[in-house]
């Protein structure tokens, strides 16, 4: 009986560990055939308290320190200023709650629900509109725009949107990617939307459905969290896994094994008697 007890429970460990890995593979519906899934790339679309750099580039010189806000280089004690064209160290245009921001010489722009493109055509057709400048080449980067990526990844943290079309495979691979114990069928992304909290929830398991998300191209200010498995979440307690060891299962067996050979024995000492 102990023998046929330890044989079941090793046939249900075998079998918990060969199902195990379908819950872990990512993509499981790529496997053996090829999925054309039609995805719309969804741009940023800039909000109030978005910082962003402008730059200005043509042939002149005064023109461009005209319309390019100054680097700052701060020193102990000291502050100096240069102009040029390059991003490290320029300031950038922080944009107000009413979706504005002051450009030199042009004024007030409204550039809130623009993406980087729009806002570089506003300020490019607003320069020749007024013949300042004859054909400006403007350049817009992102300056404070964030992810905020928690729960079960290698490195949580908050990570910086360098791009358009930037994914929650991306973010995700900033953080390291998911930890083991990381569920892939329950990524949660909240954004905030129109004054609207709204959660979506992604499986990583199925690339087609992933990519058909309105979460699977992420925001500024997305909140991204991975929620630990059952087996991770019950280690927060001091014995919550150890039903699930072996070594309690093949404990269990010997107990009960012992139990029956002893009840066995004294029956038949019983029945001698």
């Amino acid at each position: 009986m102990k023998n046929i007890f330890l044989a079941s429970l090793a046939a249900v460990a075998l079998f918990a560990s060969c199902s195990a890995p379908q819950n872990v593979i990512y993509f499981q519906d790529t496997s053996d055939k090829e999925i054309a899934t039609d995805i719309q790339p969804t741009q940023i679309h800039l909000r109030p308290e978005d910082k962003i750099r402008i730059i200005v580039n043509c042939p002149s010189v005064e023109l461009m320190n005209q319309f390019n806000l100054p680097y700052v280089t701060r020193y102990i004690g000291s502050q100096t200023e240069t102009y040029g064209t390059g991003n490290t160290g320029l300031s950038g245009y922080i944009i107000d709650f009413d979706g504005n921001i002051d450009f030199p010489v042009l004024g007030k722009l409204h550039v809130a629900g623009l993406t980087r493109p729009q806002v570089a055509d506003l300020i490019k057709s607003e320069l020749q509109r007024r013949d300042l400048v004859k054909d400006p080449v403007v350049t817009v980067d992102y300056m404070n725009l964030y992810v905020s990526i928690m729960g079960d990844v290698s490195r949580p943290g908050r990570y910086a949107i360098a791009r358009d079309h930037f994914t929650i495979l991306d973010a995700l691979s900033m953080a390291g990617d998911l930890s083991i114990t990381g569920r892939r069928d329950n990524i949660r992304v909240i954004r905030q939307e129109n004054g609207v909290q709204k959660t979506y929830l992604l499986d990583i398991r199925n690339a087609e459905q992933l990519a058909k998300s309105p979460a699977y191209y992420l925001a500024q200010n997305d909140i991204i969290y991975v929620e630990p498995n059952a087996m991770k979440t019950r280690q927060s307690t001091a014995a919550g896994n150890t039903l699930l060891t072996p070594s309690f299962w093949i404990s269990v067996a010997s107990l009960a094994a012992t139990v029956v050979s002893t009840i066995t024995v004294v029956a038949m000492r019983l029945q001698t008697m």
